[in-house]
């Protein structure tokens, strides 16, 4: 009897030590950690940008607006889809001193900008939106199309 106990015991052990030695590896291993961050539209060069990133840009007459406040929380969930959308999202929060996109698209109050990799605005919200939406809003856009399927041709 206690001979079979201690084969039990000898194959229970034998089936742990690799569940636990590759736990212990994923502690050792960390995570990547995503560089996808909100940029200040001052920092911002269009043509830098052109045909790289798809601006989603976020604007507001103040960093404390409960709207900014609201879409930047919103937004913050869907980093690693906008970073893989090659998506750059900026913010803008000074109307004293107007960047050259607040110049060029001229907010009044809040507002969310998204914009195709062509630098050509494409959508226009007065309130927060929902990173989902932004995120299918993205997949919808031409460019975007055309880059999935060079990615995969077979879903032609």
């Amino acid at each position: 009897m206690k001979a079979v106990a201690r084969r039990s015991f000898l194959a229970g052990l034998a089936l742990a030590i690799p569940a636990l030695s590759l736990a212990a590896g994923a502690e050792e291993a960390p995570a990547p950690a995503s560089t996808f961050a909100p940029v200040p539209a001052s920092e911002v060069v269009e043509a830098d940008l052109l045909f790289l990133r798809r601006p989603v840009i976020v604007f507001a007459d103040s960093a404390n607006d409960p709207a900014f406040l609201r879409q930047m929380e919103l937004l913050a969930r869907y980093y690693p889809q906008f970073e893989a959308r090659d998506v750059i999202l900026i913010t803008d929060t000074d109307p004293a001193n107007p960047s050259e996109l607040r110049r060029k698209l001229r907010p009044r109050g809040f507002s969310l900008v998204l914009m195709d990799k062509d630098w050509k605005p494409s959508i226009r919200k007065p309130l927060p939106w929902e990173g989902r939406e932004i995120v299918n809003s993205i997949d919808k856009m031409p460019i975007a199309r055309t880059e999935a399927l060079e990615r995969n041709p077979a879903g032609r």
